[in-house]
């Protein structure tokens, strides 16, 4: 099982790895072209919103939702039946995004209003935040049908594909900058219809894989379907479930509208950073982790339920912790190599650099939480996710509004990282006390270890690298620098285990360190 498991989320992985580098290349082309400024910053509030919902509806709710029914409709239903589930969900679910669509259209000038009230003090960025958000905001309706489909696709084992599509967001995201961003009066505008024409693209990439599979949907409208009525059941509670980061980070665009200029943008590349490692190894562990869980609850294996979590939350700690570890440790020069070009000043690098340590301190959390939601959805338990993500909610709000005083938008990050990992702690108590999760032995050693090896490599790290010379180095000095610093902290991580006894073939579900 661990094998397999293994395989997928590294498929899963080296996709969403691959769209991650081109995410850096679009972004660092928007800072070279467009810099820091008002402009940008509507630009990333109307791209945040239909992303969110994405998230919200698409992402978090509609597959914690949809997956665990699609699995008992595999196991006690005929292909048949699999079949007419699907196309009715198809339907109903394309009829409610449209209507989300053509109000989210509508209603763009109270939704920016909303969430970046502070624009409405500047009518001109109000405006365009408005113009931008009419084009975006329909991609939702496409990424969601993107999401749907994938779902179905990795219910079948069938991880590549919905993997590598994020890769088209990128490319027309850079293919606008460059080519149409000089055509248009207001330049910035481009992106929007860039986004646009992604999700389009995208839903049609799915396509060929579903015909291939025989399960390309005929929409088919059905809300009083039993399969239907229960996806629709359990999505709503989902939908807050499984995306408090997701809230929690919109709450901090709400509240740093009213910081100085350029501090939404500092909170986006550094969360554009962070979301790196959380989408090569959350997202993905995530993404592979729910049909399996979905799988052994409909079979009623409590075992191999229980034992596919733990290997989740051991790859959790193997691998992000060293990852928290880099990003706070290297996040000026990470930041001045990728983005300190142009209009990216070493001020814009020296603000995003905070505000990036504070979300490495919750990455952890971040990515646990993506395991841990799917081992409540997969059992169709979402009342306890809802009840912890209130509390959680709250508990940011309030820690934002007294962090924002003295630490301005870094205390945004660090709000939203304690609640993440606050977060973590109190489902993975729940799970335990409830004994759906019974951890295999040897986490004692696992952890001693992984904080050994961890140690050495911060040490390594923090004594080597001087972070007031890379400012003034040239862009190619920077890249090879860093790449350099990196490769030496995977060397002493990957050095470490092996010498406290850690190996490769150790690492299954089943056994122990």
């Amino acid at each position: 099982m661990s094998k397999q498991l293994f395989k997928s989320t590294l498929i899963v992985s080296v996709m969403t790895l691959l769209s991650r580098i081109l995410g850096f290349v679009r972004d660092m082309l928007i800072g070279q072209i467009f810099g820091v400024s008002a402009g940008t910053d509507a630009f990333f509030v109307a791209f945040k919103i239909p992303n969110f919902l994405r998230r919200l509806f698409a992402e978090g709710a509609f597959s914690q939702a949809f997956i665990p029914v699609l699995a008992e409709y595999k196991e006690r239903g005929s292909q048949q039946a699999l079949k007419l589930f699907i196309d009715k969900t198809a339907g109903t679910l394309a009829v409610v995004l449209l209507l989300i669509t053509v109000i989210g259209v509508l209603a763009a000038p109270v939704l920016i209003l909303l969430f970046a009230p502070g624009f409405s003090w500047q009518g001109t960025q109000h405006d365009l935040a408005v113009q931008m958000l009419r084009l975006t905001f329909p991609y939702i309706l496409f990424i969601s049908l993107v999401a749907f489909a994938g779902s179905i696709l990795n219910s079948h084992g069938k991880f590549a594909i919905p993997a590598v599509t994020p890769v088209l967001l990128n490319i027309c995201i850079i293919a606008a900058a460059i080519y149409l961003a000089p055509l248009m009066e207001k330049p910035v505008v481009a992106l929007a219809w860039g986004v646009l024409a992604a999700g389009l693209l995208q839903l049609l990439f799915q396509f060929p894989s579903l015909i291939k599979l025989g399960l390309l949907p005929r929409l088919t409208v059905d809300f009083k379907d039993a399969g239907v009525k229960q996806v629709i059941q359990l999505m709503l509670p989902a939908i807050f479930a499984s995306s408090i980061v997701q809230i929690n980070l919109l709450l901090n665009t709400l509240l740093a509208s009213f910081l100085p200029a350029g501090s939404v943008s500092w909170l986006y590349y550094s969360d554009r950073l962070v979301e790196f490692p959380l989408g090569i190894f959350g997202v993905a562990l995530a993404t592979v982790i729910l049909p399996s869980l979905s799988k052994n609850h409909a079979g009623d294996d409590r075992i191999a339920f229980s034992n596919t979590l733990d290997w989740g939350l051991r790859f959790v700690l193997l691998i992000v912790i060293p990852a928290a570890l880099g990003l706070f440790l290297l996040a000026e020069p990470i930041l001045s190599t990728l983005f300190q070009y142009h209009e990216f000043t070493v001020h814009d690098v020296q603000m995003a650099g905070k505000s990036l340590m504070a979300y490495s301190l919750g990455l952890v959390g971040f990515v646990m939480v993506k395991i841990l939601v799917p081992a409540f959805s997969s059992r169709k338990d979402m009342k306890t996710p809802v009840r912890v993500g209130i509390y959680i909610m709250l508990i940011n709000i309030g820690l934002g509004v007294c962090l924002i005083f003295p630490f301005a938008h870094t205390g945004l990050a660090l709000a939203t990282s304690l609640g993440a990992l606050l977060n973590a702690a109190l489902l993975l108590l729940r799970l335990l006390k409830e004994k759906v999760y019974q951890p295999v032995a040897g986490w004692q050693w696992f952890l001693l270890k992984v904080m050994i090896a961890n140690g050495l490599m911060a040490s390594g790290l923090y004594y080597f690298v001087d972070k007031t010379l890379w400012y003034h180095w040239p862009a190619t000095e920077r890249l090879l620098h860093l790449g350099f610093y990196i490769f030496r902290g995977i060397l002493i991580y990957g050095v470490s285990l092996f010498l406290l006894g850690f190996r490769p073939k150790h690492f299954k579900a089943q056994e122990s360190f």
